[in-house]
């Protein structure tokens, strides 16, 4: 007798270059060959790369506007037993990229989703930052407009961790002046424009300095960015071992925000950072 599994086809979300074809890996070029179809974010864009490695095959369109109604397609075909993958325009599919409705679909049907590694613009940048890697925040798009962006600025304004942004180019100057007024001049931050293509550009320098530069410079406000921020400087941490203790004992009698809402004004500490501490107790 057939396990049913067996019938059932693979969802692979696959990695494609974000710049040079040469770094799409022979593991991508088998499964997008092999596959009953390929989900693209831009069949245009997607054919481009296909030719470039002389593979022909059927291409789905599957993009932010129409991914929640092709779900329930594309799921039929994998119970059909049918290969499928999905690509974005480049790098790693739901980075920042369609995708997630599809895959959490698929998921809960109880289908085969396997990951092909490779490429992803966030992670190729942060690798040559110079900043901080052990801890990391990515927070995909900044907003377009000055308003919203500022709102982001400010609601990550103590976030110790580094955090990677994607943003247009185009916006650079706009985006870092918000940054100078929100997080100050001397933050320290890091553009890497053009990753793996011929005008690739990896600068750094403080928020102020860098606005300098791109005033000056024209020829970095075009193409592909990623934009990553120091994180704020660590304050000592005012909660001693008593604290901690008493935060525990309320814990087991209390819930978390007024079981440290209680232990803060005992102890005159942060609120937000004895919750942050209780939700590291579980």
């Amino acid at each position: 007798m057939t396990d049913k599994a067996e019938t059932l086809g693979t969802l692979y979300i696959v990695a494609t270059p974000i710049g040079n074809l040469a770094d799409i890996s022979q593991r991508a070029l088998d499964v997008l060959s092999k596959v009953d179809v390929i989900a693209c974010e831009d069949t245009r864009h997607t054919k481009k790369l296909l030719s470039a490695f002389s593979i022909s095959n059927k291409t789905l369109s599957l993009h932010d506007h129409n991914e929640r109604q092709k779900q329930e397609y594309v799921a039929s075909l994998l119970q059909e037993g049918k290969n499928i993958a999905l690509v974005s325009d480049a790098g790693t599919p739901l980075i920042s990229d369609p995708g997630f409705h599809l895959v959490r679909y698929c998921r809960e049907l109880g289908l085969q989703v396997s990951p092909i590694p490779g490429a992803c613009a966030a992670i190729s940048a942060l690798s040559v930052a110079g900043l901080p890697t052990d801890r990391f925040s990515f927070e995909g798009f900044l907003p377009s407009k000055s308003g919203a962006r500022k709102g982001v600025l400010s609601s990550i304004a103590h976030e110790t961790r580094t955090m990677v942004f994607y943003d247009a180019p185009r916006r650079a100057i706009d985006t870092v002046t918000d940054i100078v007024e929100v997080l100050g001049g001397e933050r320290d931050i890091v553009i890497a424009r053009e990753l793996t293509k011929t005008f690739e550009t990896i600068y750094s320098d403080n928020a102020q300095n860098m606005l300098d530069w791109l005033s000056k410079d024209p020829n970095q406000l075009k193409g592909e960015m990623v934009l990553m921020i120091s994180g704020a400087p660590k304050k000592d941490s005012v909660i001693t071992a008593e604290v901690e203790s008493t935060l525990k004992l309320l814990l087991k009698e209390l819930p978390p925000k007024k079981a440290c809402g209680i232990a803060a004004e005992i102890y005159q500490v942060n609120k937000k950072e004895l919750y942050d501490l209780s939700l590291s107790y579980k």
